[in-house]
This record gives structure tokens, C-alpha cells and sequence, in this order.
């Protein structure tokens, strides 16, 4: 269909009189970018900026069936899983490199060879279920729920990880974790109205119908179920909330080895470790003390038999959307519960997925080389530069910190390391095997690759060249230990970037990207760590005080916007990236000021360049979301709505009122000694 599309348009080129073609050549760069039918010009800018920007668009785009939600993100993904879909099947029929190609293309066969995966039934894991059956005592059990995360079968009980160390980050630690729940959050467990009453009743069902479909008998299998229930409920019972986990120095507990005795009297550390393939541990962060001094006491209190069955529950639900057409089926009935979403994506789309997921590193080679270039690379370190300078500006001048917390604020954003692209360099995936008709057996070598790649990293350098995500992937992060900012090249294509762009419509799309994750090295987490990645405090006290004052007012700002008519958003969850959003925007928006457009007052499709570098911030954020999805992303999510994304932030900046002229008594009018100013 693009080919044909195409091709149309060449020849309607090649029909256009000498007039029209020089009417295209002399339009103004940049136009085009914004479409007046996607906006709904009866709403006032000052009313519903959110709307008014994108109105019609989000009018004739409802959610498509297959998704949760639909906006420009979910657009780009798409095209991605397109564009990987092409790599595969391309590597799949002529792989030009065993090691990168022709695993890549083995990978994407075996998920989408659905005969071989029906024809091998449950036998991927029934040597698993068999030997959590003969498991003896509660010893045998707990050297299992270690041994089920060096394959990928989940994480019972607890979670494990090798990290940095937040108060020593040029070393890696053994970090703990409180964990053990399936569902989204623990609210899920906890809280009575009808929504999670009812999601807690599809949950034992679905458990019920896996258990029926590996040869329980329904009144053993809803038994199992029920029990599992219960106790993922006394697990949830005993975690920190998200906000709590929030706070990097609450959960940073360092704790000899030899002192874990006391908080886990009944676990013999020393055999854990050996099973989870870490030797020489000395010392370990946990995040939560409290929980496991409590999950200890859980798992004395419970009979083998019922840890037995939720060992077999976590290699069920991490195996399901990779076995049979019926687990895959029941997987989704159970996800439609929790998301809305009315049906499952396509098989290539999964496979796409997946294989990004899973081999990213492999087909990221495949993706750069066909869809990144050098001048993409060059343009966003003159971007990063421009707008890293500009922050360095806005610190010198505020007017609440004082004049040594800046010096201090200034050398960490100096030090702030940049990734665009893709890794210097590549993952090599030594020993991972793939066979074409091997699904499951392919996910188990790469979890196991992975899983020794990590624990291998304990008594090593930190290697500050990895990356956090693959390069095809649409989004951005920083990284506090690291202190680096990171760009894959899958978010570096219109409407975040875009070379036949104008300035107004890149500062207000990238750039604004790019300050909201330098933000994040200033926000109420990120604030915390140093310019060498240190969870140190380098504040004055009177300067956190003043800072925390400030964020106060952004929770309260955000406490007061409502999802769905009746959900008010967590203002304290999702703190750190309102945060980011304000003075992303705020910083892209002077930076902006600094180029020849920004000085300008010269219309394009109608709109001055501050107007545009406005709608183009709105227009990332467009989309539409199924309620159920909006309901479980107010209790997890800690990034707000995208409505609140747009207006949350402009109703801040003064910038916004004189481009759109808001004046009082417009519903979004803000007195400009509410407007709050941080970074």
C-alpha cells in the first residue's frame, strides 16, 4: 500500500503546472506541520488549550480495538512494529550475519510459527511444574525461587537485581526488593470499590481456568487459585506504597550480609545467593526492610502445598502469552479486564514487539542502519548543547537558591552525559542460541543470557556505555547513577523531530523532551544525586526547604485534576515528572527565544512562533485512552494524563498567556503569583 501510494504521487508531480511547483518550492519551511481540521477552533485557547489544540483529532481518532489507548506515541509505535517487522522478515529470509541477522530472523520465525507452538503444548513447561511438584520441604522451595530467576520464569516472593550503588556509583551492589504480586499495584489487593472487587474476581478465574488447562481438576484448580489470591494479598499487605518507593533515600537500606539473619530469621541467605549464582556478597540494599521481615514470617506461616502452587503460577503466567492459542486467548481475556483493550494486536505485531525486547540490541543494528543517520546525531547535539546551556542560564538567575547550592546545581548539569542513537557499543548476546521452531526455548536462553549478563557485572567497573533502552524505542530517560540523558533513534522522527520541521515546532516537540530529562536530574528524586551519580545531599538546608515548597504547590496543582470524572490524580506519584514537564518546556521555550525564528514575529499556517512551538507540545500529547486503562494508569502511571501534560504545564508559563492572549476569566487563567516557576 505505501508503494502504491507512492508511486501515485510521483506521477501526480510529474502533472503539476510550473506555477504549483514554485508555489511548493517557496513555502515557508515548516508549514504543513500544523493541521487547523485536527484542532477545535471553538474552544478557547484559555479555556481547554488541551482541546483546542487537538480537539478534532481526538474526536475522529477513537482507541482502535487492538489498543489501550491511541495518540502519537502509539502511532510511532506502530510504524516501528512495521519497520521491525520488515527487518525480521528480511533477516529472516536472507540473514547476512549469522550472529545479528540470522538470530534476529530465527527469533521472529519462532513467534510467528504458531503450528510448532500448538503442536508442542504444554511440554515447554512441564519439566518445570514437575519439579516444583516434588519439591520436598519449605528449604527446597525457597533454593526454587531463586533458581526460577536465572530462567525468566518470574520473580516469587521478592525481587533480586545487581545495580549501582546509589551511594557509591562507580560499583555495582546486590540489590533486594519488596515484590511478589501479580497484579498492576498493590491497591489492587487492597482497596473495595466495585472496579477492584471486580478485577480481583477475573484475576481468580483466569488462575483457575491456567491451573484446569495443565490438568487440575476445577475444584483443586479454583482452590489454588484462591489461596494464590490470599497470599499475593498478605504480600501486598505488607509494601510500600508508589510514593514511598518514590524516595531514594528511604529505600536505600544497606545491610551486611551476615545481619540479614535477624530480618529474615528462616531464609539461609548464604544458599540463596548460591542459587541465584552470586558469590562473594558481602553487603546488599533493600528497599524495604520492613516487607521482608514480614514475608519471612508469611512464608513460615504457609503450608508447602500452597507455595508450591504459586511457584507454578509464576511459570504459568510469565509462559502463557507464549504457549498454546488457548493460554495465549485466556492471557488477553484476563488483560481486557485490566485494560479495556477489545482485541489482541496482530501475530507480527507481538512478534515485532518481542523481538525488539528481547534481542534489541540485534535488531537495533538492523533499525539504525536503515533509519538513522549521522545528521539526525548532529542536529540533537546542537539541540542538547543549546538547551543545556539555556538551563545554565535559568540556574544563575533564580532567585530562591542560593549562590553555593547553584555552584553545585551547575556542575551537575556540566556533567550531565549525552546518548543519542544507539550504543557506542553493541551487545554480542555471547551464547544465546535460536532455533526457528523454539519459541519458548528461545526465551529461555535469552533470559538466561541476560540474567548471567547481570549478576556476571558484581566486583566489575560500572560499564556507563550501556544503555537503558534499545534504539528503536519511542522514548527518552535519565539516568541519575549515570547522570546521562538518553535518546533512542526511535523518538527522533516527526512530531518529536523533524528536519523539514521549523524551530518553533522541534523546541516545542524535541527540545522539550530534552529539557524534561535534564529536569529530572533536578527533580524531587534526582535533586538527591550528585554530579558523580552519588545519592549524596549537596543542598543547603534552607535552599531543600525552599525547593520542597515549590514542589508542594506542583502536588497540589496536580491533586486537583480529575480523570474520568471522578479520579483525581496522585499529585505526590507523579511529582518528578510534572516537574519535568514544567521546567522541560519552560527551558526549550528560552532556548527556543535564542534562534533567529524564535526572535521573529513571522506566520506560519497561521500561527506566530510562539504559538506554534505551543501547539507542538500539545500536539505530542494527543491521545485518547480507554477508561479502564486511564483507571489503572491514575494508580501506577507517574507520568499524568496527556491533558494534563499540556495544560497542567502552560498554564504556568507567562509565555503562554501572551501568545494565546488568556486573560481572566478564561477557565485555565491562572493570577501570575500562582503560576509556579521552579527550574
Amino acid at each position: 500500500m505505501k508503494q502504491l501510494l507512492l508511486t501515485a504521487c510521483s506521477a501526480f508531480v510529474l502533472t503539476l503546472s510550473p506555477t504549483l511547483i514554485m508555489a511548493q518550492k517557496n513555502k515557508p519551511k515548516g508549514a504543513g506541520f500544523i493541521d487547523k481540521s485536527n484542532m477545535d477552533l471553538s474552544v478557547k485557547p484559555g479555556d481547554n488549550f488541551y482541546l483546542y489544540a487537538n480537539g478534532n483529532w481526538l474526536k475522529n481518532n477513537p482507541v482502535p480495538a487492538s489498543q489501550t489507548r491511541w495518540g502519537n506515541f502509539n502511532i510511532l509505535a506502530e510504524n516501528n512494529e512495521q519497520r521491525l517487522r520488515s527487518l525480521a522478515e528480511d533477516a529472516m529470509k536472507n540473514p547476512t550475519d549469522d550472529m545479528v541477522s540470522g538470530r534476529v530472523g530465527r527469533f521472529f520465525q519462532s513467534y510467528m510459527d504458531s503450528a510448532a507452538i500448538e503442536q508442542a503444548g504444554i511440554k515447554p513447561v512441564q519439566p518445570l511444574l514437575d519439579k516444583i511438584n516434588g519439591l520436598k520441604n519449605k528449604k527446597e522451595i525457597m533454593q526454587e525461587m531463586a533458581t526460577m530467576r536465572t530462567m525468566g520464569m518470574g520473580s516469587p516472593l521478592f525481587g533480586f537485581y545487581i545495580g549501582q550503588d546509589s551511594k557509591n556509583a562507580s560499583e555495582y551492589i546486590t540489590r533486594l526488593s519488596q515484590g511478589g504480586t501479580s497484579l498492576p499495584d498493590r491497591d489492587y489487593y487492597l482497596k473495595n470499590d466495585s472496579r477492584s472487587k471486580s478485577i480481583r474476581a477475573a484475576y481468580v478465574s483466569y488462575m483457575t481456568d491456567l491451573f484446569q488447562y495443565i490438568g487440575d481438576e476445577a475444584a483443586t484448580a479454583a482452590k489454588k487459585a484462591q489461596q494464590i489470591l490470599d497470599l499475593e494479598t498478605g504480600l501486598a499487605t505488607i509494601q510500600w506504597s508508589r510514593v514511598e518507593m518514590r524516595d531514594p533515600e528511604k529505600t536505600y537500606n544497606k545491610y551486611a550480609v551476615s545481619d540479614l539473619k535477624n530480618l529474615t530469621p528462616d531464609w539461609d541467605w548464604n544458599v540463596i545467593f548460591s542459587n541465584l549464582k552470586v558469590s562473594n556478597v558481602d553487603s546488599v540494599v533493600i528497599n524495604n526492610p520492613e516487607f521482608f521481615k514480614a514475608a519471612d514470617a508469611l512464608f513460615v506461616s504457609l503450608p508447602e502445598d500452597i507455595w508450591k502452587s504459586y511457584l507454578q503460577w509464576n511459570v504459568l503466567k510469565s509462559a502463557a502469552p507464549y504457549l498454546t492459542n488457548k493460554f495465549v486467548e485466556r492471557n488477553f481475556e484476563f488483560e481486557k479486564v485490566l485494560t479495556g483493550q477489545k482485541e489482541i494486536k496482530p501475530r507480527w505485531q507481538r512478534a515485532s514487539r518481542l523481538t525488539d525486547g528481547m534481542l534489541g540490541e540485534l535488531i537495533g543494528q538492523l533499525y539504525v542502519k536503515k533509519y538513522f543517520d549521522q545528521n539526525s546525531k548532529d542536529r540533537m547535539l546542537k539541540l542538547v548543547k543549546n538547551v543545556q546551556e539555556t538551563f545554565a542560564k535559568r540556574i544563575q538567575r533564580l532567585d530562591w537558591m542560593s549562590d553555593s547550592t547553584k555552584i553545585q546545581a551547575l556542575k551537575k548539569l556540566e556533567a550531565i552525559v549525552n546518548k543519542i542513537g544507539f550504543p557506542d557499543k553493541w551487545k554480542t548476546y555471547d551464547g544465546v542460541v535460536i532455533k526457528k521452531d523454539e519459541l519458548f526455548n528461545n526465551l529461555r536462553s535469552i533470559s538466561q543470557y541476560r540474567y548471567n549478563e547481570m549478576v556476571d557485572k558484581l566486583g566489575k567497573p560500572v560499564d556507563k556505555t550501556e544503555w537503558g533502552m534499545t534504539p528503536p524505542t519511542i522514548n527518552a530517560y535519565y539516568n541519575p547513577v549515570n547522570n546521562e540523558i538518553a535518546f533512542p533513534a526511535g523518538i527522533l522522527q516527526a512530531p518529536f523531530f523533524d528536519f523539514k520541521a521549523d524551530d518553533a515546532m522541534n523546541y516545542g516537540g524535541i527540545a522539550a523532551v530534552i529539557g524534561h530529562e535534564l529536569t529530572h536530574g533536578f527533580d524531587d528524586q534526582g535533586r538527591k544525586f550528585a554530579a558523580n551519580g552519588n545519592l549524596h545531599n549537596w543542598w543547603t538546608d534552607q535552599d531543600a526547604s525552599r525547593f520542597d515548597t515549590l514542589a508542594q504547590k506542583v502536588v497540589k496543582q496536580y491533586n486537583s485534576f480529575v480523570v474520568n470524572d471522578s479520579l483525581h490524580l496522585n499529585g505526590k506519584l507523579t511529582l518528578g515528572e510534572n516537574l519535568a514537564d514544567l521546567g522541560g518546556l519552560a527551558i526549550a521555550y528560552e532556548a527556543f527565544k535564542n534562534t533567529p525564528e524564535g526572535k521573529s514575529d513571522k506566520k506560519i499556517d497561521g500561527f506566530t512562533p510562539d504559538q506554534r512551538f505551543f501547539l507542538s507540545w500539545a500536539q505530542v500529547w494527543r491521545g485518547n485512552i480507554l477508561p479502564e486503562s486511564a483507571a489503572q494508569l491514575v494508580l501506577i502511571d507517574p507520568h499524568s494524563p496527556g491533558m494534563y501534560r499540556v495544560n497542567g504545564v502552560v498554564a504556568n508559563m507567562d509565555a503562554w498567556y501572551q501568545a494565546f492572549d488568556v486573560k481572566p476569566g478564561d477557565k485555565m487563567y491562572k493570577p501570575e503569583s500562582e503560576r509556579i516557576k521552579i527550574w
